[in-house]
């Protein structure tokens, strides 16, 4: 590709995006709408200017990356702590069951091959971590009690759906289910998540002295840029998803991060003002780059519509793929109307659906019809996710503002 070429289209994908959102917004819709919209009409499915091409897929990831950075700056420790129960079950859960109900339908239902119902399977247990905190961080939610376990289970969710897709590579390659790579990505995932923080922490006061110290302007974004893209970097190394480097970060970054074994390093407010008001535009400008993209992935137009197989499919996986995840929202031990919203903050797909379809796609596990309704299943659950969600929260929205009062004075008290 041309280099002019290029820069128009991420130009394009720029503006659109701002233009798309700036018009959700005004339909009092959420944001993250409008950029998804952007890159359907930009891409394949309607207009066909922009077809996903690897220069557009690094800023993409480079804009998770950053936003889920924010995200952990973001983040009460002690509060995902506390919600680690609750995480764990609403993500194993939501999990294993639309992983046992894709896979049963697809083999004895539909009667397709064991691979592709597995692949399939695979497919339905994925959570968008960066479609879902957009969503919540567009109605105010991101910091609240359910936003917390959400956010948790999305990680964790992540994590399974890396170790699920090595075994399914492993079982499409070697025809026998090997557990010796998915050990080996947990065992590191799990150091990388103790060490991490702990590394990122020590960094930031380094950070702080050089930027006490520096006569050149800059020096907070362009470190902290370097140190997320470098953890990043290390969680692909391990096998991790890149965009969990990017959480650590932010996580070890916040003001709510503490040390182990009673070592507690402090930096003072100020700076970590700067930190939030510094990196805020260079996260605004990459994000929406991350959700044209997931539009852009979506080949609608490559559909055959007229297919009486490809919507009883696509409508059966789209009934499991909700159904599930709503399932294990019911499991969490919270009030009823946490229960649902927890569940339909776990059902958009998004791009960790597209991996697994993609993967089946290029594997030659998939074909056409069954891609296409995957495609489709993904778009049901990730366009039309803001919707409900902020339909939900607009007849029950008082419930969780109770929640919340009586959790801040809970906290107050202690």
């Amino acid at each position: 590709m041309e280099t002019h070429v290029l820069l128009l289209q991420i130009a394009a994908i720029l503006v659109t995006a701002r233009v798309f959102a700036e018009i959700a917004a005004r339909l009092n819709s959420p944001r993250v709408i409008g950029e998804l919209c952007a890159g359907i009409v930009l891409g394949p499915s309607l207009l066909g200017w922009i077809t996903p091409n690897e220069p557009i897929k690094l800023l993409a990831e480079i804009g998770i990356i950053l936003l889920l950075f924010e995200v952990g700056l973001e983040t009460d420790l002690g509060r995902l702590v506390q919600a680690g129960q609750r995480a764990l079950v609403l993500a194993i859960v939501g999990f294993v069951v639309p992983f046992l109900l894709g896979f049963g339908i697809c083999y004895y239902t539909f009667e397709q091959p064991m691979l592709v119902s597995l692949f399939i399977g695979g497919t339905l247990t994925a959570t968008s971590i960066g479609v879902t905190v957009r969503i919540l961080t567009d109605l105010g939610r991101q910091t609240s009690r359910e936003g917390q376990i959400v956010l948790g289970a999305a990680v964790v969710d992540d994590v399974l759906g890396v170790i699920l897709l090595a075994i399914l590579y492993d079982f499409s390659v070697n025809g026998t289910v090997g557990l010796t790579n998915a050990t080996t990505i947990t065992v590191y995932v799990s150091i990388f998540f103790v060490l991490a923080p702990i590394a990122a922490k020590l960094l930031s006061v380094a950070i702080h002295h050089f930027h006490q110290i520096s006569q050149s302007p800059g020096i907070i974004p362009i470190t902290l840029v370097a140190l997320v893209l470098s953890f990043a970097a290390l969680a692909h190394m391990i096998g991790a998803p890149e965009l969990l480097g990017g959480f650590v970060a932010g996580i070890a970054l916040s003001r709510r991060f503490f040390l182990p074994l009673g070592l507690t390093l402090r930096i003072d407010p100020e700076f970590n003002q700067k930190v939030h008001g510094q990196m805020k535009p260079i996260i605004q400008l990459f994000t929406p780059i991350f959700f044209v993209m997931v539009g852009l992935s979506m080949d609608l137009s490559a559909i055959d519509w007229s297919s009486v197989f490809f919507w009883v499919f696509s409508l059966v996986l789209a009934f499991v793929a909700i159904t599930g995840k709503l399932f294990a929202g019911l499991l969490v031990r919270e009030n009823h109307y946490a229960r649902v919203a927890l569940g339909m903050a776990m059902v958009p797909r998004g791009e960790v659906g597209l991996i697994f379809a993609e993967l089946g796609r290029v594997s030659g596990i998939f074909n056409n019809e069954v891609y296409a309704a995957l495609v489709i299943v993904i778009a049901y659950t990730t366009l039309l996710s803001p919707f409900w969600i902020k339909l939900y929260y607009r007849l029950y929205g008082r419930h969780f503002a109770m929640d919340d009062d009586d959790q801040s004075k809970g906290s107050s008290n202690m």
